[in-house]
């Protein structure tokens, strides 16, 4: 049995402050009743009721809900079947560059990546605006699905529907009775991590956005740079919350990508 020493446990706390802690400020600091975001005045729910009157953030954040809704979604069918087929068809034609396509995402820099999706969009004229931000939020989480699932197949017990098999069960029905409800939990881990990817992206949507599709993330750094305000502690510390209750899974499911390669 390994004992815990006081080195690793200083290191582990010092690395959750790292994280974390910056994110506790924040949200302290979003119930200041100062106009000044950097002098505390006290106690006061003053700029939730400012954000709650402000369309442009709660439009954007509304319009970043939808995008990771969809793109999420459509990341999980494409990744889930990408999955399969890299798992379960063998070694077929044009595999090694099917799969160098899947995982490109993972390691392209996302100004490359947001980059090649705008000059796509202009090539075959597609009017730049909500699907066009969906559509490259999809490009960006589906390689993430895939190696998530793809690590849950390589794993799976093909035993069991074999024996269904052989009871006379079609494949069809194999897969949704018994291969689908057994690697659902990676499926549901993988969902969650492209909506939070989606959620927080900002390189790529700025590249591929366009009229009436600003993202909260977008919102932010464009009022960011004109000057923090108390309503911008406020909206990214609803957002900054939110997202520190998904961490651990996110950085779970990071490891296990790490893992598969």
């Amino acid at each position: 049995m390994r004992r815990t020493s006081a080195f690793n446990v200083v290191s582990v706390a010092l690395g959750l402050a790292f994280l974390y802690l910056p994110i506790a400020i924040l949200v302290i600091y979003s119930f200041n009743a100062s106009r000044l975001v950097t002098v505390w005045g006290g106690w006061s729910l003053a700029w939730y009721r400012e954000l709650a009157r402000d369309t442009a953030i709660l439009d954007a954040a509304c319009t970043s809900l939808r995008i990771a809704l969809f793109a999420a979604t459509a990341a999980t069918v494409l990744g889930t079947c990408a999955a399969l087929s890299l798992v379960r068809m063998g070694r077929f034609r044009g595999r090694l560059l099917f799969s160098g396509m899947v995982y490109a995402p993972l390691v392209m820099p996302e100004v490359i990546t947001g980059l090649a999706l705008l000059l796509l969009f202009v090539a075959v004229n597609a009017d730049r605006g909500f699907w066009t931000v969906t559509a490259a939020h999809t490009t960006l989480t589906m390689c993430f699905m895939t190696v998530i699932v793809q690590s849950r197949l390589i794993g799976f017990d093909r035993s069991l529907e074999e024996a269904a098999v052989d009871l006379g069960c079609p494949p069809l029905k194999v897969f949704f009775t018994i291969t689908l409800p057994l690697i659902f939990p990676a499926i549901a881990a993988g969902w969650m991590l492209a909506f939070s990817l989606s959620l927080d992206d900002l390189v790529v949507a700025s590249f591929t956005t366009g009229p009436g599709a600003t993202t909260l993330p977008i919102r932010i750094y464009s009022q960011v740079r004109l000057g923090v305000k108390p309503e911008i502690n406020v909206a990214i510390a609803t957002v900054a919350s939110s997202f520190a209750m998904k961490r651990g899974a996110d950085a779970r499911e990071r490891e296990a990508l790490g893992a598969q390669f």
